[in-house]
């Protein structure tokens, strides 16, 4: 069982920036990989970035360059930053941890979510 925990959101005026972060219950080493995800209202979730327990980050493609990923192994927290905030960047952000138990059996944990809006 993983919980997490995110914080960071808020009002944000056009231009500013935003680091969210994600503290998990759980040593980072023994999750396979976190991930950050935004929803629009009424549109699905999807992916921004990930960053695995080796410590490897891969973004989305329409997204490359405008977020970073990272992580605080000592605080099992992962973070997600962004500067040059536009308001297409407001959106409720999702933490996302992937484990896999065994060969059949993954899972992934989710949490409860920080609004960001981006407004003047």
């Amino acid at each position: 069982q993983v919980q997490l925990v995110e914080s960071g959101g808020g009002l944000v005026q056009p231009g500013g920036s935003l680091r969210l972060s994600c503290a998990a219950s759980n040593n980072l080493f023994s999750i396979n990989a976190m991930r950050w995800y935004r929803q629009a209202p009424g549109k699905e979730r999807d992916l921004v970035a990930t960053i695995t327990s080796g410590g490897s980050t891969n973004y989305a493609d329409s997204l490359k360059g405008r977020f970073t990923i990272s992580r605080d192994i000592a605080k099992n927290t992962v973070y997600l930053q962004r500067s040059s905030l536009k308001p297409e960047d407001t959106d409720v952000y999702y933490c996302n941890a992937h484990v896999d138990y065994g060969v059949a059996y993954k899972k992934d944990y989710w949490g409860q979510g920080t609004q960001v809006t981006v407004s003047s």
